[in-house]
């Protein structure tokens, strides 16, 4: 076999191995055109996945000068790596579904054009080209994503029509839900507090684009249903604006504004325009003023004709609802008391939706003992060693971060464990937070110092937000353990804590981050 064909073969191996990788990148970042390159660039630069980067451009670049087989190094180099980023995936297998198929599918299109290129001016270029295409699978992958985006929208077109026809039939009062975080909480709240009353649909989940809206309304919206709550969630502007053209909301709810996706956003302010799309055709604003952004909001918002504007608060007892330290108030009268750990401005956002769909304050009033906090966000519960657990996985923004610690501080603590003189153990466990633009590492540092405060231990899982963690971390009297992957940290509290002790899953990324 000649170096070309050798070059070619270990190429093209080199370049399914990549598929596999990036592919389930794409499918994990909702199939967004860019976040495939975004994210091999995390991945290839770190650590000893910066050597194959270079080995692969060194190797290519030799190629190109009539020598095929650096290429075949190169190829192999990309082939193999980058180490950690698995071809199955740990927590987030591939799932070959129709969306999928279609996407691999034009990507190896337009590799096998690029090899076809080289092929018509000699072997030699094509298994240069082809060494080239397995390093640049994920910048294909994003260009297949750019050119199936079009196409998967009109075939979605289908069902959304057929949702905007059952919605129709079946005319139900529409609560739309959104916010930066506390969108999936405020929902299982109004959810619960509805049930006594009407019959009510919650979108499942994080059903929250386009698609998944589309489907809970076809799958779950059934005759007789009363009330269906939206979550709604967005990248970008003009998102919600189109999901509400066909679900136009009666109640439109924001629970908050933070940095969530601010790296694609890149301000608050960006934020807060994308997510007040859900007021446009809604008759009744309900909006956390407890936030800046949504205060300023409700005081545009009530200038508008035809809109009721609910106010919702933590502290101000003046406010529409105000859940104060566990106190539920509407328009200032007490009505019942909640779990004070629950988030207090997404309990008085659902008080005040509930109100607005007809259920009665007293209905209100008699289900605030059954709110129970969404699974994995501050649900607290004991492990085998006799542990307790605090799982706030789902949870990725500084302010629930800090409830988070807070939750941890307020575990009650002995003096010392039965085995004796270290005393209690209250560890943290994280990745950090992700999605936070040019405020991430801060955020990460201004976290961990906290946390360092608050616990024993600080266990830092993976690399993405490493180095900001350590820093901060590095700033309190706990001891900081590093580990690569959450099983470890799991391990490592296993291993390390027991009856006494208390530890925090805070956040929790698939293993498609480094």
């Amino acid at each position: 076999m000649t170096a070309a064909g050798a070059t070619l073969l270990v190429a093209l191996a080199a370049t399914a191995a990549g598929g596999l990788r990036w592919l389930r990148v794409a499918q994990r970042e909702h199939y967004l055109a860019g976040s495939t390159s975004r994210f091999a660039w995390r991945w290839w630069s770190l650590g000893p996945n910066v050597i194959l980067l270079l080995a692969w451009v060194l190797g290519v670049g030799l190629a190109a000068t009539g020598r095929p087989l650096p290429g075949l190094f190169g190829a192999a180099a990309v082939g193999v790596g980058p180490f950690g980023l698995g071809l199955k995936g740990r927590t987030s297998p591939l799932a070959w579904t129709r969306r999928l198929k279609t996407l691999a599918g034009v990507w190896a299109a337009l590799h096998v054009v690029l090899v076809l290129v080289g092929l018509a001016a000699s072997p030699t270029v094509a298994a240069t080209a082809a060494a080239l295409g397995a390093g640049l699978v994920p910048v294909l992958v994003d260009a297949a994503l750019a050119i199936t985006a079009p196409v998967e929208r009109r075939m979605g077109e289908p069902w959304v029509d057929k949702a905007k026809a059952r919605l129709a039939q079946v005319r139900p009062t529409v609560v739309a839900i959104t916010g930066s975080y506390g969108k999936t909480s405020t929902k299982g709240y109004l959810a619960h507090l509805i049930e006594g009353t009407k019959q009510v649909v919650p979108t499942p989940r994080s059903f929250n684009n386009r698609a998944g809206l589309a489907r809970a309304v076809n799958e779950a919206l059934v005759p007789g249903t009363e009330v269906f709550i939206a979550e709604m969630g967005t990248y970008g502007k003009g998102e919600i604006a189109e999901m509400c053209s066909w679900c136009p909301p009666d109640v439109a709810v924001i629970t908050a504004i933070g940095p969530v996706h601010l790296e694609r956003m890149h301000s608050e302010d960006v934020i807060t325009e994308a997510k007040a799309e859900i007021l446009e055709r809604a008759r009744v604003a309900v909006l956390n003023t407890d936030n800046p952004h949504l205060a300023a909001l409700a005081d545009r918002t009530t200038a508008r004709a035809g809109v009721h504007v609910r106010r919702c608060s933590a502290v101000d007892l003046s406010a529409d609802v105000a859940v104060i330290d566990g106190r539920v108030h509407i328009s200032g009268r007490p009505i019942g008391t909640v779990d004070a750990a629950l988030p207090s401005t997404n309990v008085a956002c659902a008080v005040a939706a509930a109100l607005e769909v007809g259920v009665p304050e007293h209905a209100i009033a008699d289900r605030l003992a059954g709110l129970q906090p969404a699974d994995h966000r501050l649900t607290i519960t004991t492990g085998g060693g006799g542990f307790a657990i605090i799982d706030d996985t789902y949870n990725a923004n500084p302010a629930g971060a800090q409830a988070a610690l807070a939750a941890l501080a307020s575990q009650p603590a002995p003096a010392t464990r039965a085995e004796g003189a270290n005393g209690a153990k209250r560890v943290v466990v994280t990745p950090g937070m992700v999605e936070l633009g040019s405020r991430q590492a801060a955020a990460n540092a201004e976290f961990a110092a906290e946390a360092s405060r608050q616990a024993t231990h600080v266990v830092v899982v993976g690399q993405t937000n490493r180095r900001a963690l350590l820093e901060g971390a590095a700033s309190g009297p706990a001891a900081v353990v590093t580990v690569d992957t959450r099983d470890q940290a799991v391990e490592w509290v296993r291993a390390n804590l027991g009856p006494g002790d208390v530890v925090l899953y805070e956040n929790d990324l698939p293993d498609h981050f480094p």
